[in-house]
């Protein structure tokens, strides 16, 4: 019996992540998933730790605030400017992913080291002028190995399936990047073992970079057909593009709201202090949510071959958006009630997060059999620019609707300097902070629910697209296959214009 069942568990395994049909290799699949842990190692270690770096070095916090909204601003220009720079580009090699991805592991690792040695001794401005052009070279690198690795699923297969399994799996070795770098960041700078922030990094940074070599050699892109791609890719039909890509559109604009509004993760150690009576108690949270993450990573590429995986998202998507309303009127007075509601609520949106990026190679596939133009650099650079674009949104509107709330201020190296200056929040304060983390994300999901009503393309009729895209099936074939909602004609749209 026991062994049935561990043969049994064993054939699903395979099942996901080798199974027969797949084009790529299982050592190609590996080397793909293992690069977002090395992508993600440096994206945690400078978005979660930057902050208390430079305050360590005695920067005015209102200044990295001014410089950080610099950057951000080059940000929302850099994104839309490499997608075009990357869509119009072409190596002699044959490649269309690859090599950035080779240029960038090298580049995102010197520019995350930049950014943690500044040295002790320089003057205040010189520390800023510093980290604004290491931060701009980092962003600007950052960009540079988003974008492709995100594109290279297109590239690897035009198997809707096998495209499913690499992005829900690569997505639990994204949160494997998360974890390896927020805890040994955490353990080496504690006081603890007293390691200061530069030789930290530089070993975050070595080991990041070990994750991310693989693909640089295992990596193939036989779906690429750099062929059929238009030469003359200009910023108007990159507009006329995105125009014609209305279900892009519809989908980050959804995304933006979802995100945009989770403004929980910035005050999580606040609600977990003053509402739960630790900071602490945030750990527990995490711990509890890493299962159904687990779980929905290794479940979702099985489900997606009998399930569309959007009806999935949305009905997930819905449920949360309902659960999260009613745990805010319930209160968090009840601490094991609420637990039971957030592992039970966390299934559902671990299952939107590990699916929440799989819908952009299905845009990139609907944008070019509508209008002729393979323009999955712009398409990508729009999931990497909303994603920025929400996180800041999130943070800056959490603090912003804390201001309306009667929040005392706070001037406090730790939680145990709260504690030991016994700093309290007014009631009318603690509602601010129950509001901001369950009842706004709530409403952005239930805005986004709303809001992909509209969202009309399935997994079936992209696979169609694919195989036309891939000059497998013709026009005719094709259109004769879609449902009346996704036809686009004979002619590709922005071919009729010509």
């Amino acid at each position: 019996m026991y062994n049935y069942i561990k043969g049994g568990y064993s054939m699903k395994i395979k099942e996901i992540i080798a199974p027969a049909d797949y084009t790529t290799k299982l050592g190609e699949r590996v080397s793909y998933w293992t690069y977002f842990i090395g992508q993600n190692i440096f994206y945690n270690v400078v978005t979660t730790f930057m902050a208390t770096y430079l305050m360590m070095n005695g920067i005015d916090l209102g200044k990295i605030a001014l410089v950080t909204l610099i950057v951000k601003i080059w940000d929302a220009v850099n994104d839309p400017m490499f997608g075009i720079i990357f869509d119009k580009i072409k190596f002699k090699n044959k490649q269309k992913c690859m090599p950035w991805i080779r240029i960038s592991a090298g580049l995102v690792p010197i520019t995350t080291v930049l950014l943690f040695i500044i040295p002790s001794g320089m003057a205040q401005t010189g520390k800023l002028i510093w980290f604004m052009i290491a931060y701009l070279l980092w962003d600007s690198s950052y960009t540079v190995c988003d974008v492709p690795i995100y594109s290279m699923v297109t590239t690897m297969t035009d198997n809707v399936n096998e495209r499913n399994t690499l992005m829900s799996i690569g997505r639990l070795f994204s949160s494997a990047g998360m974890g390896i770098s927020g805890l040994l960041c955490t353990l080496l700078v504690s006081e603890k073992v007293g390691m200061s922030f530069s030789p930290t990094v530089i070993l975050l940074s070595v080991i990041g970079l070990l994750f991310m070599i693989p693909i640089c050699f295992t990596g193939k892109e036989r779906n690429y057909h750099g062929e059929l791609e238009d030469e003359a890719f200009s910023i108007k039909r990159m507009l006329t593009y995105l125009a014609h890509n209305k279900y892009l559109l519809i989908y980050y604009l959804g995304y933006l709201f979802a995100n945009g509004m989770m403004t929980n993760n910035a005050l999580a150690l606040f609600v977990s202090y003053y509402l739960f009576g630790s900071a602490n108690f945030n750990i527990i949270l995490g711990i509890l949510g890493v299962v159904p993450s687990v779980i929905a990573a290794l479940l979702i590429p099985v489900i997606s071959k009998k399930f569309d995986k959007f009806k999935l998202f949305f009905i997930c998507n819905t449920v949360a958006a309902i659960l999260g309303l009613a745990m805010y009127f319930i209160g968090w007075q009840n601490k094991m009630l609420f637990i039971v509601l957030t592992v039970v609520r966390g299934i559902f949106t671990s299952v939107t997060g590990t699916l929440g990026f799989m819908f952009t190679p299905d845009c990139a596939e609907y944008g070019q059999y509508k209008t002729g133009v393979d323009a999955k650099g712009i398409t990508f650079s729009i999931q990497t620019f909303t994603t920025k674009i929400a996180a800041a949104i999130a943070s800056s509107l959490g603090l912003a609707i804390l201001t309306f709330f009667d929040w005392t201020k706070i001037e406090a190296e730790s939680f145990a300097d709260i504690e030991k200056l016994h700093i309290v929040q007014s009631a009318t304060a603690l509602n601010g902070l129950w509001v901001t983390y369950i009842l706004v994300p709530s409403i952005g999901l239930a805005i986004t629910s709303f809001i992909y009503l509209f969202y009309k393309l399935r997994d079936k009729d992209v696979q169609v697209m694919a195989r036309y895209n891939a000059g497998e099936i013709t026009r005719e074939a094709a259109e004769a296959q879609l449902p009346k909602a996704l036809k686009c004609g004979i002619t590709p749209k922005l071919k009729e214009t010509e």
